[in-house]
């Protein structure tokens, strides 16, 4: 994609957030010609963070098309969504043919196609200021950067977001998700066995438990060197219990997460006891051997608007959905081509094409919101899933349509 014109008209664009979804906008709109900044408020890269991932094919459209990535030596397979009984016996088996990966398989490459004079870290953003011919950022060590388009991808508690539609909120949703990652050479043969080339799930009051295999971290994707990833969601009333939870072994009263190594011992201590008691053997294996469970508070988010002259929001930064539909990387990625797409259109015009691009990615944030909202509190609190119903399967536009993904 590109448009007709001098290099002068050519949006100078910063990218606030450099984590997947920032890094996708950093790569696209750089080459449609564009002058474009990352600012990441860590410290440091973001590497090693957060756990498995669904593919979609938009989520790694980027680096197929670049030839960047080879899909069969970052991702593995599942053949089969298998659902298991408290017994550990199969209730219900489906074909589905999903893929999966591991955050850093899809961050490193991102970050290295972009390069590092571009990608600020520490950059922490304080104020943004907007008027007829561009924006001005500032940030926390006391530095500005002007340009014509922000594109904010800093994720569920953005900034941007706090900064252009103060009233909205992060919702709780009344669960946590824990998750953690396990060695598969670590597990016991019957449990391999059981869990192999599926999509593991097990149903019960008030949670769902389920795994899936991803790549080690050494990158390794090939049966018997794999990570075996774990979500379990777990009902914790809002007030003193899910303050307790988001308390670390420091102290400190997190807001919506508590990464590896942070959690009470007392916590994990009750996070193995209640797999042993509830959770089929091959699960609550996975889950005892978790060395460093970590959580995520589950919230909805969803915004009015999504463009707002220069400045617009993508990905979590705009709507922040559970993850039952596998689809939160992929949303924001779409959102990224989108804007790309409305950018070509419109010549170059920033403010002509957020408004020619905002309502279809609207539309698609809000269905994609409800969905999740409907397929969480369905398995959550009225107990309404049905092993093998396709509704719930992988996708962000429909049920279904992340399964499939070509090899290469």
């Amino acid at each position: 994609m590109s448009w007709s014109g001098c290099v002068a008209c050519l949006p100078r664009v910063a990218v606030v957030g450099g984590s997947l979804t920032g890094l996708t906008a950093a790569l696209v709109l750089r080459d449609l010609g564009c002058q474009v900044d990352v600012h990441e408020r860590s410290a440091a890269p973001l590497d090693g963070r957060g756990g498995g991932i669904v593919l979609h094919p938009v989520t790694v459209r980027y680096l197929r098309e670049n030839t960047l990535l080879d899909l069969r030596t970052v991702s593995t397979s599942a053949t089969f969504h298998r659902y298991l009984a408290a017994d550990g016996t199969v209730l219900d088996e489906s074909v589905r043919r999903y893929r999966f990966t591991s955050y850093n398989a899809l961050y490193g490459p991102l970050l290295r196609a972009f390069g590092r004079e571009r990608y600020h870290i520490g950059h922490d953003v304080t104020g943004l200021a907007q008027d007829a011919d561009g924006v001005e950022l500032a940030f926390s060590d006391g530095n500005t950067a002007r340009c014509d388009l922000v594109v904010a991808a800093d994720g569920v508690s953005s900034f941007v977001r706090r900064t252009v539609l103060p009233d909205v909120q992060q919702l709780y949703a009344g669960y946590v998700a824990w998750r953690g990652l396990v060695d598969e050479r670590e597990l016991e043969p019957g449990t391999a066995a059981a869990l192999d080339d599926a999509l593991t799930y097990h149903l019960g009051p008030g949670m769902l438990a389920l795994t899936y295999p991803i790549p080690n971290y050494d990158g390794k994707a090939e049966p018997g060197r794999r990570l075996m990833n774990l979500v379990w969601y777990r009902n914790v009333a809002a007030g003193r219990p899910l303050a307790d939870l988001l308390t670390d072994r420091w102290g400190t009263r997190r807001d919506v997460s508590l990464p590896p190594g942070s959690v009470r011992d007392e916590q994990v201590a009750e996070l193995r006891a209640t797999a042993a008691a509830v959770l089929p053997r091959p699960l609550a294996e996975v889950a005892r051997r978790v060395a460093e469970p970590f959580l995520q508070v589950m919230v909805d988010v969803g915004v009015p608007r999504m463009a707002f002259g220069r400045v617009c929001l993508v990905g979590d930064a705009a709507f922040s959905v559970r993850p039952h539909a596998g689809a939160a990387t992929a949303k924001g990625a779409d959102d990224v081509w989108s804007l790309a797409a409305a950018l070509t259109q419109c010549e170059g015009d920033v403010r002509a094409a957020l408004r020619a691009w905002e309502p279809a990615q609207l539309q698609l944030g809000r269905a994609l919101l409800e969905r999740t909202r409907e397929l969480g509190d369905g398995v959550q609190f009225r107990g309404d899933w049905v092993p093998g119903d396709p509704s719930v399967a992988f996708g962000l536009r429909r049920p279904g349509d992340s399964a499939d993904m070509r090899d290469s």
